[in-house]
């Protein structure tokens, strides 16, 4: 971390299986839409025509050296991101999901750190 490369190589590897692996493995089964913002992935199926835990299975034997995890709505509902996905008869409604871990504390900008300076 902390490389120039450390976040470009990783997205130019996620892309690559996208559009290799992952897209005939998605379409194999059918998959309604795939979405994905750096390692995150929200996929949207129908329960009748997928087996979520097949195509669980397929994402991970396609690349072994990653590991898929799942998480599955629970009363109709998921947290993508920073939001929560409700699922409605015939559309979805959006809140702003906060994280157990989240706290209001921030880091005042008037805060004065005296670091040491080195010149070389």
């Amino acid at each position: 971390m902390g490389a120039p490369t450390s976040s470009v190589l990783p997205e130019i590897y996620l892309q690559f299986m996208e559009h290799t692996e992952l897209y005939t493995i998605l379409m194999q089964n059918n998959i309604l839409g795939y979405f994905r913002y750096v390692d995150d992935i929200s996929i949207i199926y129908n329960e009748t025509t997928t087996n979520i835990d097949e195509l669980l299975d397929s994402f991970n034997n396609a690349f072994p050296t990653m590991t898929f995890t799942i998480e599955k709505e629970v009363d109709n509902s998921i947290n993508f991101l920073d939001i929560t996905i409700h699922k409605k008869v015939g559309n979805f409604s959006f809140s702003v999901y906060w994280k157990p871990t989240t706290t209001d504390i921030i880091i005042p900008n008037d805060l004065n750190i005296n670091m040491p300076h080195y010149t070389i």
